[in-house]
C-alpha cells in the first residue's frame, strides 16, 4: 500500500504543478496539450503500480463502480488514496505560488455562474472517468485485454485536451478535486470557497459515469453476481447498450465542438478530435464507435458488418442524432443561450462548402473503414488516434470554409439549437445540405475501399478460416 500512495502522490503532484506552471506561465494555446501530456505520462509510468488515478474523483468512480461489481478496490484504500491526493495537490499548488510568488484563483470566469462552470465540471470529469472505466478499469479488459491494450494512457490522458479548451473558458476546467482543492488554498488570499462547489459536481460527475458505463457495459456488474459466465462475457452488446454507446459518444463529441467554438478556442480542432478519439477507444468494442451517419452509412454499404443491417443502422443514426441535439441544447445552457450557425464561412459559396464537406468527410470514413473495420489493415492500437486525427485535418484544413462538420450528427446538433433563436428552416436546410453532402463522402469511401480492399479477399479468408 505504501507503495501506491506514493506514486499516486507523485502523479497527483506532478499533474498539480503542471497545471499551475501553466497557468501562470500564460501558455493558452499549449496549456491543455501539457496537462493532458502530464497526466498521460504519468499513467504510463505508475498505473502499474496504483492504477494511476491522481485524482479523487477517479478513484471514486472506481470505488463505486467496483462496489457494484463485486470485490475491488475497498473504500477504506479509497479514502487512503483521496487523502493523499488532496495532500499532494495542495502541496504541488503551493509549490507553483511559491515558485512564482504568484497564485490564481479558482472561480468560474467572468460572466459565467456556479450552473454553468458546474456543469462543464461535471460532465468532463463524467467523461474523463467514464473513459477510465471503459480503457482500464473494467474487469474483463483487465483480465483478458491487458496484453493488446496499449492505449489507455492516450485515451485518459487527452480526455484534458477534449475539455480544457471548451470548458476551460467558463470554469477553467479542473476536472479533479486535488486540482480544485489544491488551486483555491494556495490562492486562498484572493478568496475561498468554489473549490467545495466544484468538487461537488466533480464527484456527481463520477457517479454519473458508473451510470454509463453500467449502460454500455452490463455485462459488467452481473459477472460477480453469478448472473453471467466466461463465455457470455465476449458475446456481442446487446443493441441497447449498442445505442447508448452511440448517444454517449456522440453527446460529449458535438458537446467538445460546441464549447470550443462558442469559447473561441485556439485550439478547436485538436480538442474536438480528442473527444472523438477518446470515445472511440472507450465505445469501439460495444457498438463500433461511428458517433456519426456518414460513418454508420459507410460501414454498411461496405458489407464488412454483417450485424449491421439497415434497420440497426437506422436505429444507430437516431440516437447519434439524439445525442447530437441534447448536447446542442447543453452548450447553449452553459453559454446562456447563445448559439452559433452553420454555413459557408465569410468569402465561400455553398459550392465551397460541398467539396470540402464531402472531401473531408470522404477521409474520416475511409480511414475508419481502413483503419478500424476491414480485417486486412485495421489496427488494435492506433486505430482511435488515426482516426481522431482526421478531425484534426479536415477542421484546421476547412474551417475557415465549412466549419468542418464531417459529421450529419454534429450539423444537426448544431442547427437545431440554433433554430430555437428563430429562422427554423433556414437553419435545417442548412443542417440538411451539409448531411448530403456529408453522406455523399462517406459513400464514396465505401466504394474507394472496394477498389483498394475487394470484399473477395475477405471471403476468401473468411472461408479458409471457417475449414470451407
Amino acid at each position: 500500500m505504501t507503495q501506491k500512495l506514493v506514486a499516486e502522490f507523485v502523479g497527483t503532484f506532478l499533474l498539480v504543478f503542471t497545471v499551475g506552471c501553466n497557468v501562470l506561465g500564460r501558455t493558452p494555446v499549449w496549456a491543455g496539450v501539457s496537462i493532458a501530456c502530464v497526466l498521460m505520462v504519468s499513467i504510463y509510468a505508475l498505473g502499474g503500480v496504483s492504477g494511476g488515478h491522481f485524482n479523487p474523483a477517479v478513484s471514486f468512480a472506481l470505488a463505486f463502480s467496483k462496489a457494484l461489481q463485486g470485490p475491488g478496490m475497498s473504500w477504506a484504500e479509497f479514502g487512503k488514496y483521496v487523502c493523499v491526493q488532496l495532500v499532494a495537490g495542495i502541496v504541488a499548488a503551493f509549490s507553483y505560488a511559491i515558485m512564482y510568488w504568484n497564485a490564481f484563483n479558482l472561480a468560474p470566469s467572468k460572466g459565467f455562474g456556479f450552473l454553468s462552470a458546474g456543469l462543464c465540471e461535471m460532465l468532463y470529469t463524467c467523461m474523463l472517468c467514464f473513459v477510465v472505466l471503459n480503457v482500464a478499469g473494467q474487469r474483463k479488459w483487465s483480465e483478458k485485454k491487458a496484453a493488446g491494450n496499449e492505449y489507455f494512457g492516450l485515451a485518459i490522458g487527452f480526455v484534458i485536451v477534449a475539455g480544457a479548451y471548451g470548458a476551460g473558458v467558463v470554469s477553467g476546467g479542473c476536472f479533479n478535486p486535488a486540482v480544485a482543492l489544491g488551486i483555491d488554498t494556495s490562492s486562498a488570499g484572493l478568496g475561498f470557497g468554489w473549490a467545495f462547489v466544484y468538487i461537488a459536481f466533480e464527484l456527481l460527475g463520477a457517479a454519473l459515469a458508473v451510470v454509463l458505463f453500467r449502460l454500455v457495459r452490463p455485462r459488467e456488474f452481473k459477472r460477480n453476481t453469478g448472473g453471467l459466465g466466461e463465455q457470455d462475457m465476449d458475446a456481442e452488446a446487446s443493441l441497447a447498450s449498442k445505442l447508448a454507446s452511440e448517444f454517449i459518444g456522440t453527446y460529449f463529441l458535438v458537446l467538445t465542438v460546441g464549447l470550443n467554438v462558442l469559447g473561441n478556442s485556439p485550439a478547436g480542432a485538436f480538442s474536438i478530435a480528442a473527444s472523438l478519439m477518446c470515445m472511440i477507444y472507450s465505445l469501439g468494442d460495444v457498438s463500433g464507435a461511428h458517433f456519426n451517419p456518414a460513418v454508420t452509412l459507410s460501414v454498411l454499404i461496405s458489407k464488412l458488418c454483417p450485424d449491421l443491417t439497415p434497420k440497426t443502422a437506422a436505429f444507430y443514426v437516431l440516437a447519434q442524432l439524439a445525442g447530437a441535439i441534447l448536447a446542442g441544447f447543453t452548450y447553449m445552457l452553459i453559454f446562456k443561450g447563445h448559439t452559433f450557425p452553420l454555413g459557408p464561412q465569410p468569402g465561400h459559396t455553398w459550392g465551397n462548402v460541398a467539396v470540402a464537406e464531402i472531401a473531408f468527410t470522404f477521409l474520416l470514413c475511409y480511414v475508419v473503414l481502413t483503419t478500424a473495420v476491414h480485417p486486412k489493415t485495421k489496427s488494435g492500437t492506433m486505430f482511435g488516434l488515426t482516426i481522431g486525427s482526421c478531425v484534426t485535418v479536415g477542421g484546421f484544413a476547412i474551417g475557415s470554409i465549412s466549419g468542418g462538420s464531417l459529421n450529419p450528427a454534429v450539423s444537426f446538433g448544431i442547427s437545431v439549437s440554433r433554430s430555437l433563436s428563430g429562422d427554423t428552416v433556414h437553419h435545417l436546410a442548412s443542417a440538411t445540405f451539409y448531411s448530403a453532402f456529408e453522406c455523399v463522402g462517406g459513400a464514396l469511401a465505401a466504394g474507394a475501399l472496394a477498389a483498394t480492399h475487394p470484399l473477395v479477399d475477405q471471403k476468401r479468408a473468411a472461408l479458409t478460416n471457417s475449414g470451407a
